[in-house]
């Protein structure tokens, strides 16, 4: 019977024709098939047999499926998420959404891993595309006295949305609604925050991407700027005095997004992501 250690090389060598992160890979599904943190596999790997399952893992690894569809979850700031096919499988750059929210409202920022925010957080939060309640959940586990609303246009990605909400034990906070963006809408929110398809028609994706993720969260026309289209004529209304709605953007657009969402008395800046690149516009009231 092969070791672990050994077991892992392998994967990871025969991961490497298919993907920029096969060691990674690897540990993450050995962690998942042994029912172990990825930390204490790195630390302390078992002594026993490699569990059976690992090998199928490995072989749609191989095939191109997302390692969190496969291993039905993904760590986002300081929760972690359950995932599947049908929705979006939430990334690190999308995390500056969060920071960006935590230095506006408590002076804070930084990347994951931060503490709760402060008692001047935002009390009421809206996040339009909500997948499986990425930023609406990781804003509320921050921020313990405010409440929410996540609005998606997919019933799978809301479904698990709903699942992730009563897991992080805050299901009585949060919202959850089938719409079109925020189309029925009409109260304020102190933060708004919106990861929306930005991916133009024509553009190339990683492997495994545009074959597994839902292409309803990835692509928005010729530009990739459909979705902005539609959200710049509703944020003004819905956001706040002394609010922020931080909007995900392609690291490309930042032009196009300015020329969309600054209007109506809306002031802008841009923030940008852990490798330097613009991904997010942050609008408040001048």
């Amino acid at each position: 019977m092969k070791p672990v250690v050994r077991a892992l090389a392998d994967a990871a060598r025969l991961l490497s024709a298919t993907s920029d992160t096969a060691r990674l890979d690897a540990e993450l599904l050995m962690a998942e098939a042994l029912g172990i943190e990825r930390d204490r596999l790195l630390l302390a790997p078992p002594n026993g047999p490699v569990p059976e399952r690992f090998a199928a893992m490995l072989e749609r690894r191989a095939a191109g499926e997302p390692v969190a569809y496969i291993t039905g979850r993904r760590a986002f700031w300081n929760i972690e998420l359950g995932v599947g096919p049908g929705v979006l499988i939430p990334r690190p750059d999308s995390e500056v959404l969060i920071a960006s929210a935590l230095e506006h409202f408590d002076g804070g920022g930084g990347g994951g891993g931060e503490g709760k925010g402060g008692e001047g957080g935002p009390r009421r939060i809206l996040d339009l595309g909500t997948g499986p309640g990425t930023l609406l959940l990781a804003a509320l586990d921050l921020w313990l006295d405010a409440t929410g609303i996540g609005v998606d246009s997919s019933e799978a990605a809301l479904d698990y949305a709903r699942a992730n909400a009563a897991r992080l034990g805050l299901a009585d906070r949060a919202e959850f609604r089938l719409g079109d963006w925020a189309e029925g809408i009409s109260e304020k929110f102190d933060l708004i925050l919106c990861n929306p398809p930005y991916v133009a028609d024509t553009a190339e994706l990683g492997p495994g991407v545009l074959e597994h993720e839902p292409p309803e969260a990835l692509f928005a026309g010729a530009e990739g700027l459909d979705a902005y289209r539609v959200l710049a004529p509703q944020l003004p209304s819905l956001l706040a005095p002394n609010g922020l709605a931080a909007v995900e953007i392609g690291a490309d657009q930042a032009d196009g997004a300015t020329a969309l969402l600054c209007r109506d008395g809306l002031a802008c800046r841009l923030a940008n992501d852990l490798a330097g690149r613009p991904r997010a516009l942050l609008l408040t009231w001048v």
